[in-house]
């Protein structure tokens, strides 16, 4: 069942948050995140696609695709902040990417997802890809290949992870680290096998059914380095490596769905997955961009949800929502209330999930790109704000492929939405609470 969602103008929308869960009801959750996956590539996005994503179709046959999601930046890290801190990157001047030394940006004083979740009694892991920075005990080796047992002074574990296992970024996808300290240097094409294994592993501990767990799950494909494992060659289609690596991160994700099979856990496990932001360098009409942009192919990313007996099978929902919101949605799931030090950029989907919204969830919705261009979406517009100072303004309800721009026609809608933004960066939050305190001020 579709539900489109009215204008939203300059109204507060928020939607009635959930009756809380039981503790006997609360489920699992897992998130798998793609990295650079487009919103065009996945068959049951796009029905002439040149890829092969049977496990990302099954999803959307089983649960919910969100057809207007997305990722909190068109760019890797400042996404991930978003996603694990339910706070828009913009508010730490966050804009660009980390490298293998670039310290911690969370720090251990703020709540997260996962240490959120930990409080509320589940099992917290990480498996994958990190790049929100790590401390180290100087600068042991390159940014490619770190020295095996070399520790670290902080890790993962400090943003509310029990446990990880992964890598620090894609430019050093062969070292791998466990809690705090690099364990192993292995081929490129390796990585994922490994990271696969060790999910599996996870899931089907015995632990894994006397409490729930969260799961963040940051996958590599189908970011650089294109690096197949061998059974993946040519398993992808007419696409070359590239559509064989993105099959394989699909493969990633059938491992995790069979194994919740297999271990009869998936009734009560939520899983969500999304990518960090667009494809890189490959647009996908009619969405107009692609990763790096402040247009709708840089962020508008897709977004699927399977709760067994919760989610409609096979339904959609056309609510503007972004990654951030998995910090109020999963203390909705839980019953509790978030401080007003924490994710404050973050709404609850737990309306969208079961089909009880009235309207939708979000008052607005900030985006950004990694040359510091913003944009503000409120209903069907989008306001650009270009570094420059250029102000842009599209209606996506009547040209998603932002080629009219409806600025100057509609002064009066832009200079509400430019408010909106500035209340927004002033009060350091965009949902209700006490005002807090940006790292940096913006815009």
């Amino acid at each position: 069942m579709e539900r489109t969602p009215p204008l939203a103008a300059a109204l507060v929308l928020f939607a009635t948050p959930a009756v809380p869960l039981s503790a006997a009801e609360a489920p699992n959750i897992i998130f798998v995140l793609f990295d650079d996956l487009g919103y065009g590539q996945p068959k049951c996005y796009r029905d002439q696609t040149e890829f092969i994503t049977p496990n990302l179709d099954r999803l959307a046959r089983e649960g919910m695709r969100f057809t207007d999601a997305h990722s909190a930046s068109s760019v890797c890290t400042p996404t991930r902040y978003g996603l694990l801190t339910g706070r828009y990157p913009a508010r730490i001047g966050q804009y660009g990417v980390l490298t293998t030394y670039s310290p911690p940006i969370i720090p251990a004083s703020r709540l997260t997802v996962a240490s959120l979740l930990h409080q509320n009694g589940y099992d917290t892991a990480c498996i994958g890809k990190w790049h929100l920075g790590m401390r180290w005990d100087g600068t042991p080796g390159s940014e490619k290949s770190i020295p095996t047992g070399t520790p670290l002074l902080e890790s993962p574990n400090a943003a509310g992870f029990d446990f990880f296992y992964g890598y620090t970024h894609a430019r050093n996808i062969g070292t791998l680290i466990e809690q705090n300290r690099v364990i192993g240097n292995v081929e490129e094409n390796q990585t994922q096998p490994r990271l696969a294994q060790k999910t599996v592993e996870y899931l089907s501990d015995p632990a894994r059914k006397q409490k729930p767990f969260f799961l963040y799950l940051p996958i590599c494909p189908p970011h650089t380095p294109i690096a197949p494992a061998p059974d993946f060659l040519k398993k992808g289609g007419a696409t070359g490596p590239y559509g064989d690596w993105l099959t394989q991160g699909d493969w990633v994700l059938g491992q995790v769905l069979d194994t919740l099979d297999r271990q009869q856990l998936a009734g009560n496990t939520l899983i969500l997955v999304s990518s960090d932001n667009g494809a890189a360098g490959r647009s996908y009409a009619p969405l107009r961009g692609a990763k790096t942009s402040i247009y709708e192919g840089g962020h508008r990313v897709p977004f699927l949800a399977r709760w067994p007996g919760k989610i409609a099978a096979a339904s959609v929902c056309s609510d503007t929502v972004c990654l951030n919101d998995l910090m109020a949605t999963c203390a909705d799931i839980v019953g509790q209330k978030l401080p007003d030090n924490a994710g404050e950029d973050s709404v609850s989907l737990l309306p969208d999930l079961l089909g009880t919204a009235k309207k939708p969830v979000r008052e607005a919705t900030l985006h950004q790109a990694l040359n510091h261009d913003l944009a503000l979406r409120q209903g069907p517009w989008k306001l650009i704000l270009k570094k420059g100072g250029a102000r842009e303004l599209y209606n996506l309800e009547q040209d998603l492929s932002e080629k009219t721009d409806l600025f100057k026609a509609h002064p009066e809608m832009a200079q509400r939405m430019e408010s909106l933004l500035h209340q927004y960066a002033a009060n350091g939050r965009s949902t209700p609470g006490a005002p807090q305190k940006n790292e940096v001020s913006f815009p």
